[in-house]
């Protein structure tokens, strides 16, 4: 057993939009058993207190939907990333939808609060969206708002109650730091799919985005040494993979939101696996497996199960 890292399991779905996001840590558990894999056993597992009873009553707040529960979340990951890096140990979170990932950064803030923290956001969606700017409503659309401490008052479209604005600023200041990033240290991966507010806000931070065609004209790992050099100042690194990144032609639909033209399973492991080598890198999450959607029975987890194993893999190795 590697005792060196730890899976940790966040069951929460309240901010997507879909429902059955919180049965995806199973189903990747299902996928890796019945390849006859052990590393659920060989790795000690931990599990965040889910608040998805929340789904079965209606939300008070219409731009930030379940945002109270959210606020839970935050403190619950914050509280449980921070004490595992504090331990010295590697978490690896398979977690149900998105929109708790800034609870995550949260957490290595909290370990780590003078260091300069790098994100890799793998991705078909920007998730840069604030209370202010949402078309929607659903928090899974804005954990970086909060990482970056960020309203995007510029783009305004929504009207947000008192109790709401009191909230979202509890949210971006979980564990006492905020900003917790700064947007040129932020890096997409494969995002293509957003509203004109993030495309905005986006352009207005001078965010990169290595979208799919770049990614495969220069190559993973010229992509990847660009990377670096853009986070040399950082002293820490956060990946954080939505797997709706992945084409669904390739993969399945088993997600909250697919977009086509995404990468292909071959693409995503070559990036992990390369990310997870780097001795910056202190946490890798992988989120949004929806086996609820997947109308090939289990694909997505299964290729999920499989990048889980090619991680940990890797960092075994370092």
């Amino acid at each position: 057993m590697n005792k060196e890292t730890v899976i940790l399991i966040n069951r929460s779905e309240i901010t997507a939009g879909t429902r059955g996001a919180s049965l995806g840590p199973e189903a990747v558990m299902t996928a890796a058993r019945m390849k006859g894999k052990s590393y659920f056993g060989d790795y000690p597992i931990e599990e965040i207190k889910h608040v998805n009873h929340l789904l079965d009553h209606t939300t008070n707040h219409p731009y930030a939907k379940r945002i109270d529960g959210l606020l839970a979340i935050y403190n619950s990951l914050n509280d449980s990333v921070s004490k595992i890096l504090l331990n010295q140990k590697f978490p690896l979170i398979i977690a149900a939808d998105h929109g708790s990932a800034g609870g995550t950064i949260a957490g290595i803030k909290s370990a780590y609060p003078t260091k300069k923290l790098g994100i890799i956001w793998i991705d078909a969606h920007a998730d840069i969206h604030t209370p202010y700017t949402t078309p929607s409503g659903n928090m899974h659309g804005m954990p970086l708002a909060t990482v970056l401490n960020e309203d995007n008052l510029a783009c305004k479209i929504n009207n947000v109650s008192e109790d709401t604005k009191i909230l979202w600023e509890q949210l971006k200041h979980v564990g006492g730091i905020t900003p917790k990033a700064n947007a040129e240290n932020l890096i997409y991966i494969a995002v293509r799919d957003t509203e004109d507010q993030e495309d905005a806000i986006m352009k207005e931070l001078n965010i990169k985005n290595y979208k799919v065609d770049e990614l495969r004209a220069k190559g993973v790992k010229s992509i990847l040494s660009e990377i670096e050099q853009k986070l040399a100042v950082c002293d820490l690194i956060y990946v954080s993979f939505d797997v709706d990144s992945m084409d669904p032609i390739y993969t399945s639909h088993g997600t909250g939101t697919p977009v086509k033209n995404g990468l292909m399973p071959e693409e995503a492991k070559e990036i992990l696996t390369l990310l997870a080598k780097n001795d910056k890198t202190v946490c890798i999450e992988f989120v949004e497996v929806n086996p609820c959607l997947d109308e090939k029975t289990n694909k997505m987890a299964e290729v999920t199960s499989d990048l889980v194993e090619s991680v940990l893999d890797s960092i075994a190795k370092r």
